[in-house]
Formats: structure tokens, C-alpha cells, sequence
């Protein structure tokens, strides 16, 4: 990142909003309307507690307190806070399920990513 501070919003789709098809980023994007689509980012979503998804999720990380309907891939992180309600087959590295969250599926831990780091560290 050419000199952004981490975690910039750039995209926002509010409460009472709703929005069907494709959408991409960068940086930072929240959700608290209702979203049914694709969503492709190698950044952060934030799933907010008004939120309603339903469809394939592929990003870098994902915080969740609202609900999602459909298959995540993470790059790095998946979180679901105490709200979230997550009825999703999860993909990624690190899961974080809060106390008081649902989540119904099948999550696969794989560090497909990060591998080459492990390794790197382990050698030295």
C-alpha cells in the first residue's frame, strides 16, 4: 500500500440499501444493507449487524455481525462476532467464532497463503 493507513473505508452500503450482483474493491468495504451477489476483494469486508448477504464471499478478511448465506473464501481471516449468524461453508487459514455467534457449515483450515512463511520461519 503506497502510504494508506490500514483498514480505510472506501465503500459503504447502508441499512434500508440493497444491491444484487458483482461488486469489487479495495481497501475496506461495509455492508449493513442486503447484498445477493458476488463479492471479490483481496481486503477487508465488514459484515454489520443489519446485514443480510447472501452469495460467494472471496476477500482477504472478513468480520461478521450480521448474517451471511453462502460460501466464504479468506485469504487470511475469518471472524464472527457475537451477532453474526453465519449459515456459510468457510474457507481459510484463522477462524475466530465469538461467544454467542452462529455458525452452520463446513470450514476448511487451509494456509494456502501463508505456507511459505511457516516454512521460512521454522528454518531459521
Amino acid at each position: 500500500m503506497k502510504g494508506k493507513t490500514s483498514g480505510e473505508l472506501n465503500g459503504f452500503l447502508d441499512r434500508g440499501a440493497s444491491f444484487k450482483g458483482e461488486l469489487e474493491f479495495e481497501d475496506t468495504m461495509r455492508i449493513d444493507g442486503k447484498f445477493n451477489g458476488k463479492i471479490t476483494s483481496k481486503n477487508e469486508l465488514i459484515v454489520g449487524e443489519a446485514a443480510q448477504i447472501d452469495g460467494d464471499i472471496h476477500v482477504g478478511r472478513i468480520a461478521i455481525s450480521g448474517t451471511v448465506v453462502g460460501k466464504i473464501v479468506a485469504d487470511q481471516r475469518v471472524e464472527i462476532h457475537r451477532n453474526g449468524k453465519v449459515y456459510s461453508d468457510i474457507d481459510t487459514p484463522a477462524l475466530i467464532i465469538e461467544e454467542g455467534a452462529v455458525f452452520q457449515g463446513n470450514c476448511t483450515m487451509s494456509d494456502r497463503k501463508n505456507a511459505n512463511v511457516a516454512n521460512i520461519a521454522k528454518a531459521q
